[in-house]
C-alpha cells in the first residue's frame, strides 16, 4: 500500500479504504483510478496520513466480504438484494421530506429550495438504471458472457458519472448537506438520510465500476 496506488484499488484491497475517503470526500467511484499522491496534492491532503488511516480502519472492518474473489454470481446478488433495493426504499421517502421542507420552510433563506425537484430527476434516472442493469447487463454477466458486454458496460459507467453530478448537486442545495441551525427534526433526518444517501451509492458505484464490470469483462 502506498501513494502510487489508485483509489479503486485501494478500496478493493483494504476495507477500511471506503471509510477514510468518505471522510475526506475522496471520490473512490467514478474517480477511482486516479492515484492517491496525484488526488492528494490536488485536495492538498497528506497521502502518508491518508494511508495511516487506511491501516488504523482496517482492522475494526475486517469481516467485510473480499468481493473482489466472490464468484461474480454472488456479487451480482449482493449488489440487487443490498444497493438497489435499498436505493428503490429509500428515494421515495427522502423525496417527500424534500416536499414536506420547502412545503414548510420555503420562506427561509437556507430553505434548500430546488432539492425535491432534483431528487425527482434522480430517482427517475436511477430507477432506469437499475432496470437496464437487472434486464441486460446483470444478466449477461451471471450467465458468463461478460466479456461480451463491453457496450453496456460503459453505457452503465457513462451513467454513474450522472449520478456522481446528482450527488455533488445535492450537496450545493444542502450547503454540503449540513442542517441550519433553525433545521426541525425531519430537516435534520433528511440530510442524515442524503449522506447515506450518498455514501451507500458511492460504494455501489466502486463495486460495479472497480470491482464487477473489470472482472467480468475478462472473465
Amino acid at each position: 500500500m502506498n501513494a502510487s496506488t489508485t483509489l479503486a484499488e485501494l478500496a478493493v484491497a483494504h476495507p477500511g479504504a471506503a471509510r477514510v475517503f468518505f471522510r475526506n470526500r475522496l471520490d473512490f467511484c467514478c474517480g477511482g483510478r486516479r492515484n492517491l499522491d496525484e488526488v492528494c496534492r490536488e485536495r492538498q491532503l497528506d497521502p502518508d496520513a491518508i494511508l495511516a488511516a487506511i491501516e488504523a480502519e482496517d482492522p475494526l472492518v475486517a469481516d467485510r466480504p473480499r468481493w473482489d474473489e466472490a464468484p461474480l454470481p454472488v456479487l451480482v446478488d449482493h449488489i440487487e438484494t443490498t444497493y438497489h433495493r435499498r436505493l428503490r426504499a429509500a428515494l421515495p421517502e427522502l423525496l417527500a421530506m424534500a416536499r414536506k421542507v420547502e412545503q414548510r420552510h420555503g420562506d427561509k433563506a437556507s430553505c434548500p429550495r430546488g432539492l425535491a425537484t432534483a431528487l425527482e430527476a434522480m430517482h427517475e434516472s436511477l430507477l432506469d438504471h437499475l432496470r437496464k442493469e437487472e434486464e441486460i447487463l446483470f444478466p449477461l454477466i451471471v450467465s458468463g458472457l461478460g466479456g461480451q458486454a463491453a457496450a453496456p458496460v460503459h453505457v452503465m459507467e457513462l451513467e454513474h458519472e450522472h449520478h456522481r453530478e446528482h450527488l455533488l448537486e445535492l450537496r450545493s442545495l444542502t450547503a454540503d448537506l449540513t442542517p441550519p441551525a433553525e433545521a426541525c427534526t425531519t430537516w435534520r433526518a433528511l440530510y442524515l438520510g442524503l449522506l447515506q444517501l450518498e455514501q451507500e451509492l458511492m460504494e455501489h458505484i466502486h463495486l460495479e465500476n472497480n470491482v464487477l464490470f473489470r472482472r467480468a469483462l475478462v472473465a
